[in-house]
């Protein structure tokens, strides 16, 4: 096996790993987190883990994942690109899942938590509709973006899988 498969293999398990991560801390966090401050708004945005009664927000574990995710999905691709043909279209459906998570991260995320944020601690007045909408768009955004978690992990996976010498591939896949 060549030092670039390994170097390749080394980069595709450290990303799925992130990917595994972030995709279960994810779930988890529209799940209970999420489901917690989303219970009743807006009187349990007073639950959300942001400002000075939480020890760490969010931010503060999934920012410094996404960078580990970056460097090993990048190292990934460039070290995979001269693996067999058929690993390029997985690690650009990882690349690709990867730059949109953080082109709408905080293009529509940090707003909709500012905007919670502003309503939970008074700087902003919302009735309960408008709380309630701000709480579904912020369901329906998160379920989009574990989504494209998945489609990473998934991508993530099959890359390795196929730039992993010795494994066959069922008759007529590429």
């Amino acid at each position: 096996m060549s030092s670039r498969t390994r170097i390749t293999q080394a980069f595709l398990w450290a990303s799925t790993f992130a990917w595994g991560i972030g995709l279960g801390a994810k779930i988890f966090d529209l799940l209970v987190v999420a489901g917690a401050w989303g219970a009743s708004p807006p009187a349990s945005f007073a639950l959300l883990p942001y400002g000075p009664k939480y020890p760490m927000s969010p931010g503060g574990f999934f920012q410094p994942l996404s960078i580990f995710m970056a460097i090993t999905i990048v190292g990934a691709l460039v070290a995979g690109w001269n693996q067999p043909r058929a690993v390029r279209p997985w690690l650009l459906a990882g690349t690709g899942a990867f730059v949109v998570i953080w082109a709408i991260t905080p293009t529509i995320f940090w707003p909709m938590i500012n905007a919670q944020y502003d309503i939970a601690t008074g700087k902003a007045v919302a009735s309960v509709a408008q709380a309630v909408e701000l709480t579904a768009r912020w369901r329906a955004w998160d379920g989009f973006r574990i989504a494209l978690i998945a489609v990473g992990f998934l991508a993530s996976v099959r890359a390795l899988t196929l730039a992993t010498p010795g494994i066959r591939l069922p008759a007529g896949e590429v």
